[in-house]
């Protein structure tokens, strides 16, 4: 069966969470179906990339290079219109003509959405190919949180997007066959009578490449946070940490140090510098960062979804705290897999708990790395995909 698949971004390096999602997904989907390619990049894909992702496409990989002066068109257009930006940023016309004409030789029989900003490209054929629709997360709960906190200046734009994208998301419904979602959690935000026929088909882990030893450590830390820090819920996790929890932590171990990894730090993140807080960047391989932590801590206050980085570390047997937000999306045993903390006091009092008691945390990581590898094998998630796509 021929299988279309359009991405919002090129799905490799695997340096954000939906490229992530979308490689693991299309090595498993390959095995199913002939896969044809459309994606999208506002950067250049690399030779490497390519050779990375094409030998899952049996049907071809078309890219189509999204450039500045035209995504600052498209976003204006979008205003006018009163589309969401997050939509108007990747819908390019010229991307939706070169998809016309790869639907027409490919001739799928299916088709796969990745993300609400890819729905305008699926919407034209979606009376003649079953397309199913991955919202992911919630992109209208994550901006309207991120809204709730931002500067005053911005609030009224972030929360007028955030409404456009609530209605965006509730009026694509309609367009698709079948949908699919990260958790639960995130199903129930979504503003349609029939959100419970969205099908939820969470992340998985590779516990052979994250595994305990898999890589020494750089150096140890007491505290290690992961993750793509220029995206806000990670920037606001990683200042909420160095400013807030880390120095709780530190009342009760004065020698404590943070390490914030992961890539495009922001200027906020980058300020966050200190005799006691590393801030790393991108790292060859991020499983070190993992490997040098005794507490891995997500200290996740806004944002949606399931968060990887939880499973990365989990699966690396880390000793691993985060906040109810994280852990709804996740399903942990609060004291069996992890630990759950609501605020300052109660993170830095889990953090030290288990800086306290090497024991436990020791039998807590072993206990979590048991979670992820049963509940969370990318083979296991992605089947419930290939069911619903052969439907």
């Amino acid at each position: 069966m021929k299988l279309l698949v359009l991405l919002s971004r090129f799905p490799y390096p695997l340096d954000k969470g939906d490229k992530l999602r979308a490689f693991h997904q299309l090595r498993y989907l390959a095995r199913h179906f002939e896969v044809c390619l459309f994606a999208l990049s506002d950067e250049d894909v690399t030779p490497e990339a390519h050779a990375a992702v094409a030998p899952l496409c049996r049907g071809g990989v078309h890219v189509h290079r999204l450039r500045k002066p035209g995504i600052a068109a498209n976003m204006a257009l979008a205003a006018v219109q009163g589309q969401p930006f997050q939509v108007g940023y990747f819908h390019d016309a010229a991307a939706q003509r070169r998809l016309a004409e790869v639907v027409r030789a490919f001739r799928p029989e299916r088709g796969y959405c990745q993300l609400i900003r890819m729905a305008e490209y699926a919407r034209p054929h979606a009376t003649a190919v079953p397309f199913t629709l991955d919202y992911m997360d919630v992109f209208s709960t994550g901006m309207q949180r991120w809204a709730g906190k931002a500067p005053l200046w911005q609030r009224p734009v972030m929360a007028l997007e955030a409404r456009r994208l609530q209605q965006y998301e509730a009026r694509a419904f309609d367009w698709f066959r079948h949908h699919t979602i990260i958790s639960d959690q995130d199903r129930q935000l979504i503003d349609h009578e029939q959100r419970q026929r969205i099908q939820v088909v969470p992340n998985g882990i590779d516990t052979e490449f994250f595994r305990p030893g898999a890589v020494a450590a750089d150096e140890p830390f007491e505290l290690v946070f992961c993750g793509n820090m220029a995206y806000h819920p990670n920037v606001e996790a990683a200042e909420w940490l160095a400013e807030g929890i880390l120095p709780a932590v530190r009342r009760r171990h004065p020698a404590a140090r943070l390490l914030l990894a992961g890539t495009t730090p922001a200027a906020r993140v980058l300020a966050l510098q200190s005799e006691h807080v590393r801030v790393s960047g991108w790292l060859p391989d991020i499983r070190t960062a993992y490997a040098s932590a005794r507490v891995f801590v997500a200290p996740m206050r806004t944002g949606t979804g399931l968060q990887n980085k939880l499973l990365e570390a989990m699966a690396m047997a880390r000793p691993s705290v985060t906040t109810p937000l994280a852990n709804n999306a996740l399903g942990g045993t609060p004291g069996q897999h992890l630990l759950v903390g609501a605020d300052t006091d109660g993170l830095a009092e889990s953090i030290c708990q288990l800086l306290d008691h090497p024991a436990e945390a020791e039998g807590l990581a072993a206990q979590g790395r048991e979670f992820v590898r049963e509940r969370y094998t990318w083979e296991g998630t992605t089947e419930r995909l290939v069911r619903l796509l052969a439907q």
